[in-house]
């Protein structure tokens, strides 16, 4: 996940100046993209904090949830998730054998494709998910709820 460290952001002033340089740039866009970006970093380490006391991170907290929406038809293909999170497929592979030997979720061979995994989530893996929901929302709501410019 990226994030975006520059504590003190740029004032108004120097927008403008950079707005000399480059002309094309609006001082008032680039001004709220990156109080934007300060904003969403402030709330993913809270978020990224907040899961490490739950053993979980971002990844892991996807998988359970894309595996949770699809609880209709029971799982998912190893594949299909990877295609569900903007994370590289080596990142998704080796998260799902993590979350399998932390007992959160089930990979099995694909009935009709012998090659292909299926995905579902254990009882544990669906009781962490509503263990972390609760304070997550908490979490967001509060942030939201916050002087938006304290940074």
């Amino acid at each position: 996940m990226g994030m975006f460290f520059l504590k003190e952001l740029p004032s108004r002033e120097m927008l403008k100046g950079y707005k000399e340089r480059f002309p094309q740039m609006d001082v008032d866009d680039v001004g709220e993209g990156l109080r934007l970006l300060r904003r969403a970093s402030l709330l993913l380490r809270r978020i990224e904090a907040y899961f490490a006391t739950h053993k979980l991170s971002q990844t892991r907290f996807l998988v359970l949830i894309v595996l949770d929406r699809e609880g209709l038809h029971g799982g998912l293909l190893a594949k299909e998730i990877a295609e569900k999170l903007d994370i590289s497929r080596p990142i998704v592979t080796n998260t799902l054998k993590s979350m399998k030997d932390d007992g959160l979720l089930h990979i099995n061979p694909h009935a009709e494709d012998g090659r292909a995994k299926w995905i579902t989530l254990t009882g544990t893996g669906r009781e962490k998910l509503s263990a972390v929901l609760p304070e997550y929302y908490a979490i967001i709501h509060d942030f939201m709820n916050t002087d938006k410019d304290e940074g």
